[in-house]
């Protein structure tokens, strides 16, 4: 490692160029100018760069256009803060309509030298528009572990976004406050793994599926799968790809709720739905901690299971078509830009002993989390999940509301081969639009939504929609008057201002809001009741099937019993 400790600046710096020679940056065209102090010192002292000055910024940056053009491959662009990155604009447009890679780095001021006339700060954000494939200001330097991660897997990010989905430019903004020359600073101490690059390849041997398996040696690293938030136009393809993966592999597939794996369950013999509790238990958490992750798709609604892959941070492969980071916490992360409906494989692998304890975990603690509901009488909002999950018709659209309906999902969704389609509102992860989407969704055919009374009066104008609404919707609502998620956050204790500010009890009658929209409405005081309600669902009209839970005793059940549940094993 090529790092620089001199000061938090050095550090920073040569971080971001460390990553960017592995993956496999040649050239840099460095402008003069004084913000950008540590990126020259960075670029100029790496012997694996070939670091160009040149004075004129519209040069430098048309001399970067034709290395880029000739080679293909990206070259980086380094000038200083105010109007120097303006000088680029007309390569950049250039670059953008041919196809070319540039990377763009200019410094800036840090946010309170902006705004106040300070001199030589302008207004960088965004600075080329729309002729950019990617664009993000990066982070104040800082020294800690976690935040040298982000600059990372950031920087990696960007050498990817120069080729895909086309080539073109990506433009990254770098506030840096002094000093700015490698002055030694005293306080710097920090211990940077020494495997902290050793996940990063250069662009041009990026794996794909072909390689991936020829990088993961299953009799020698312990590897796992994991299905995140997905909704497949083909569930059954999407579900059968990975199955053959783990198979290929002997891997089990930690599966979320928000996948259609957990709901074609014969398709995945290696399932694992109550990861989320299983890592509850610190020590069994250790033992199935893997070197190797293989993530299909975005990230898992867990807490539980992102707090673990951040803390053991294994190399993860993720496997989505799309051109944007899919890892927020920052780790030892390849991205492979492909459909997992493309992996093919005839290998079956003996399940290994990594496997059978993932799936002896996973039996013990299906059986307790399925027992305890099944003996659960009271209304309590997490057995709605499980009970839809085993009682609706097959193929059913399901829609599931952000916030506590989504997290009880995940805890408690029973896997089962209803081939149930999972449909959510997970890219802002907001309640915005509950009803609308789901109305959508059911359009022509026969959808349940699950949610709770908060999301629903959200988007109560959805029911005007009713009079050009063809087909049936089951709201199964989840009334606890309030924000059921707040109770289980840290600020739950603090009323004033809790229950006012946070939890927000409406304190409506449902039955006449069903009413005034002319939809009907039932309420629900037993779990028979509902599951017969479910299965048949009616043809056409919307109609709400109320729960009136505790939000107290609910939370108080989850924080008790999930921890309990994870102690026993």
């Amino acid at each position: 490692m090529n790092l620089d400790f001199r000061n938090v600046n050095t550090l920073w710096a040569s971080v971001l160029v460390e990553t960017l020679v592995r993956s496999g940056l040649k050239t840099a065209i460095v402008c003069p100018g004084s913000r950008s102090t540590p990126l020259t010192v960075a670029f100029a002292r790496h012997p694996e760069i070939e670091a160009i000055p040149v004075l004129d910024e519209r040069s430098a940056s048309f001399f970067a256009l034709g290395i880029a053009r000739r080679t293909h491959n990206p070259v980086v662009l380094v000038c200083t803060s105010g109007s120097a990155g303006a000088n680029f604009f007309p390569a950049v447009v250039e670059a953008r309509e041919s196809r070319v890679p540039l990377l763009i780095l200019t410094a800036d001021r840090p946010p309170e030298l902006r705004n106040c006339n300070a001199g030589q700060a302008i207004d960088q954000q965004k600075l080329f528009g729309s002729y950019v494939n990617f664009y993000s200001e990066i982070a104040i330097p800082s020294t800690e572990l976690p935040m040298l991660r982000y600059l990372r897997q950031t920087m990696l990010n960007a050498m990817q976004q120069t080729h895909y989905p086309i080539s073109g430019v990506v433009h990254l903004n770098l506030p840096f406050r002094e000093p700015l020359a490698p002055i030694e600073q005293s306080g710097i101490s920090i211990d940077v793994p020494n495997d902290f690059f050793n996940h990063i390849q250069p662009l041009s041997k990026s794996p794909n599926f072909g390689g991936l398996r020829g990088q993961i040696n299953p009799a020698t690293q312990r590897g796992i799968i994991i299905a995140g938030v997905a909704q497949p136009e083909s569930p059954k393809q999407y579900c059968e790809a990975i199955s053959n993966l783990a198979k290929s592999l002997s891997m089990p597939v930690l599966a979320e709720a928000l996948s259609p794996v957990r709901n074609n369950v014969s398709l995945n013999p290696y399932l694992i739905s109550t990861y989320d509790t299983i890592l509850r238990n610190k020590d069994l958490a250790e033992q199935l901690a893997p070197e190797v992750v293989i993530r299909i798709g975005e990230t898992p609604t867990s807490k539980e299971l992102r707090l673990w892959l951040d803390r053991i941070q294994p190399i993860q492969y993720v496997i989505d078509p799309s051109d944007r980071s899919l890892d927020p916490i920052h780790g030892k992360t390849i991205h492979i830009q492909s459909e997992i409906e493309s992996f093919t494989s005839d290998r079956v692998l003996e399940p290994s002993n990594f496997l059978h304890d993932w799936l002896e975990a996973e039996s013990k603690m299906r059986y307790k989390i399925d027992q305890s509901l099944t003996q659960e009488t009271i209304l309590f909002e997490g057995k709605a999940s499980w009970i839809l999950s085993q009682f609706l018709p097959p193929e059913t659209p399901l829609f599931i509301s952000s916030s506590m309906p989504v997290r009880d999902a995940e805890y408690f969704w029973k896997p089962n081969d209803l081939n149930i389609r999972p449909f959510f509102n997970r890219g802002a992860n907001g309640i915005d639009g509950t009803l609308s989407t789901a109305l959508g969704i059911s359009h022509d055919q026969q959808a349940v939504m699950l949610t709770g009374d908060l999301a629903l009066l959200h988007d109560t104008n959805g029911f005007l929609i009713r009079s050009h609404f063809r087909g049936h919707l089951t709201i199964v609502l989840i009334n606890n008057n309030g924000g059921g998620i707040f109770g289980m956050l840290p600020i739950a204790p603090f009323d004033p201002p809790f229950e006012e500010f946070f939890a927000t009890p409406q304190n409506i009658d449902f039955s006449k809001l069903c009413q005034t929209y002319d939809a009907k409405h039932e309420i629900i005081e037993s779990w028979e009741q509902l599951r017969d309600l479910i299965n048949p669902l009616p043809s056409e009209g919307i109609r709400v099937l109320e729960l009136n839970t505790d939000r107290h005793h609910d939370a108080n059940w989850r924080k008790t019993n999930l921890k309990k549940f994870a102690n026993l094993l």
